[in-house]
């Protein structure tokens, strides 16, 4: 028997296994008469325990490094993911690879880069053909989710929580271990520590990771150093994609909420701004049925103002008074959608909500992107009214931050990013102001190196949270980057666009599947011998797109090769050309059937 040792940077990770090269009887034998385990240590705190995880058992349990194997060999690991359950049975997740984005507080902040999924089982020899071609599926959605670029960690801070939040909260809460104190809406590895969680000696060997996007500058302004940082952290709670999760679930949570807090370090005094993004908080849906633009659809068989309430009572509670930007068109289908949410704001009757209603595209068609400056007008008095949250030097707290802006337009991300990075450029500079690194007559626009620094990270930003939903680089970021729109930023949104039309219609269900498995909104039963995933198409899938393809070939066929008259060559195109045209009528009037939606999901997710 060989056994296998990770280690790295305070975590180490001892993997027990059986030498290969015997026949499958006597391998089989030898596992059941060898107690192999998964080994991990803790030993960037001086630590003798050793989490041991029993591959057959799958019980955890705590033992001492001199109970790990003598022989071990060992392999590097950066930290653990969690564990989850797929056809072939357990599997451990960990960190293979990381970077470091920078120091938050003095606490190191890491980019997980790559992972591995290893089985707690030497074989799948065990499953039938069908369950082996699922658990390959159940894999490559777990590497799916692992590979969207962007989680992050940090072993000895909190990531999950504001600086205001940490700064109110008690001793007690200070004491609690990462696992138990994080803000479950960010914790996206939640499902894989369902197991360590019950365990309290077990929280030290694992910690929550964001989704989301960090950045951390250092800049110098007047000769005056600070550190400058953006977090958005994305809600594991109603997560998925464009298209396929809009609106609110009944618990009030938002589709593609982010939060997202741009912090300031100077001469150890601290500030930040707190902004939020989410979905039209109401019940809708705009599922992709193969045309352009799906038009939007409002729940008439449900009561929307319980979960409206829910969520804005929620909102409150974390961040004081609410100002609605809905961003959207107040014409076309999204006309009802703004109606509607301005109907439910006047019928929850809450004085600490305002509602603004500003026709993004609209105010700034023809190039007229100066117009921004009537939407930040009309919230300058509100803003400054809010504040922001500041921490002198001594640690005393000076400000606390009295509400949120929350922004949103159809996607929440290429509008809304725009107004967020616009909206954090005005409290920065109050922020610096007040911190005594930019001169009360000076402005962050005339820093030509900041500003430069300042618009490409919040166009990062935006570039980050549309890839996690959208599945391309945000639309618009040439003006978050240059202040101004430009002819090749027109067409880079045409080919983005492109790319997501393509993608929400042949490619987001698989990825709404993989988001659902690993946040555990669908478990996986050893035991259920027929997954949702062996849905078959029925007769229109592959008949309609092949009839439209040959009488559209033989249409061009006609064409270039003419017959003995025009008539006879008319006759052959129109017929071919009407072919072409009846079946693809055929196939948008089924869009839906044509899509890639997701299988596992329920289906009032998908309504």
């Amino acid at each position: 028997m060989r056994v296998l040792t990770f280690r790295y940077c305070g975590i180490a990770f001892f993997c027990e296994d059986e030498t290969r090269g015997v026949s499958s009887s006597s391998s089989a034998h030898y596992r059941r008469t060898t107690a192999d385990k998964f080994y991990i240590e803790a030993c960037d705190d001086g630590s003798v325990d050793v989490l041991a995880i029993d591959r057959v058992s799958t019980e955890m349990t705590l033992t001492v490094k001199k109970d790990i194997p003598a022989s071990a060999e060992t392999r590097p690991i950066c930290g653990l993911m969690g564990t989850i359950r797929l056809v072939a049975g357990m599997y451990l997740v960990i960190i293979t690879k990381k970077k470091k984005v920078g120091d938050l507080l003095g606490h190191a902040v890491w980019k997980a880069l790559d992972f591995d999924v290893i089985s707690y089982k030497k074989t799948i020899l065990h499953l039938t053909d069908n369950q082996m071609l699922d658990n390959k599926t159940f894999l490559s959605m777990i590497n799916n989710v692992l590979h969207t670029d962007s989680f992050y960690f940090a072993t000895d801070y909190d990531l999950t929580h504001t600086l205001q939040r940490l700064a109110n909260t008690s001793p007690e809460f200070q004491e609690m271990s990462l696992l138990e104190r994080a803000d479950q809406r960010f914790v996206w590895n939640g499902h894989l520590l369902r197991e360590f969680i019950a365990q309290p000696e077990l929280h030290k060997f694992v910690y929550p990771v964001i989704h989301g996007f960090i950045i951390m500058k250092s800049s110098c302004i007047n000769g005056k150093l600070f550190d400058w940082s953006i977090i958005s952290r994305r809600s594991c709670f109603r997560a998925g994609v464009r298209y396929y999760v809009r609106g609110i679930d009944s618990e009030g949570h938002a589709a593609n909420y982010v939060e997202t807090e741009q912090i300031v370090q100077y001469n150890s005094a601290k500030a930040s701004f707190v902004q939020t993004r989410g979905s039209i908080p109401f019940y809708w849906s705009q599922r992709p049925n193969l045309k352009y633009k799906p038009r939007p659809q409002i729940s008439k068989t449900v009561n929307h103002l319980d979960g409206f309430q829910r969520h804005f009572d929620s909102q409150i509670i974390l961040y004081g008074k609410q100002v609605i930007l809905n961003l959207i068109n107040q014409k076309g289908s999204e006309n009802p959608l703004e109606k509607t949410f301005e109907k439910m704001v006047v019928g929850l009757g809450n004085g600490t909500i305002k509602y603004i209603a500003f026709d993004f595209h609209k105010e700034c068609s023809r190039m007229r992107w100066h117009r921004l400056h009537i939407l930040l007008d009309m919230v300058a008095e509100i803003q400054e009214e809010f504040g922001y949250f500041l921490v002198d030097s001594d640690g005393d707290i000076l400000l606390n931050q009295e509400g949120t802006f929350r922004s949103n337009c159809m996607d929440c991300l290429d509008r809304t990013n725009v107004i967020q990075s616009l909206l954090a450029r005005r409290s920065l500079q109050a922020q610096l102001q007040k911190m005594g690194v930019l001169h009360m007559n000076q402005h962050i626009e005339d820093q030509a190196d900041f500003e430069k620094m300042y618009k490409n990270a919040w166009a990062d930003n935006a570039d980050a949270c549309a890839k996690q939903y959208a599945g391309t680089g945000a639309l618009k970021t040439d003006f978050t980057r240059t202040g101004k729109r430009t002819q090749w930023g027109l067409l880079m949104d045409g080919c983005n666009s492109m790319i997501r039309y393509y993608k929400n219609n042949f490619s987001d269900g698989f990825r709404q599947d993989s988001i659902d498995l690993f946040l555990g909104n669908f478990a996986v039963d050893e035991a259920d011998l027929d997954t949702p995933l062996r849905d078959p198409k029925d007769w229109k899938f592959l008949t309609l797109p092949i009839i439209m393809v040959v009488a559209f070939s033989m249409c061009i066929i006609c064409l270039l090769m003419a017959g003995d008259t025009w008539t006879e060559t008319l006759a052959y195109v129109l017929f071919w050309g009407m072919a072409s045209v009846v079946t693809g009528g055929l196939i948008l009037f089924n869009g839906r059937d044509f899509v890639d939606a997701p299988k596992l999901v329920q289906k009032e997710k998908q309504d």
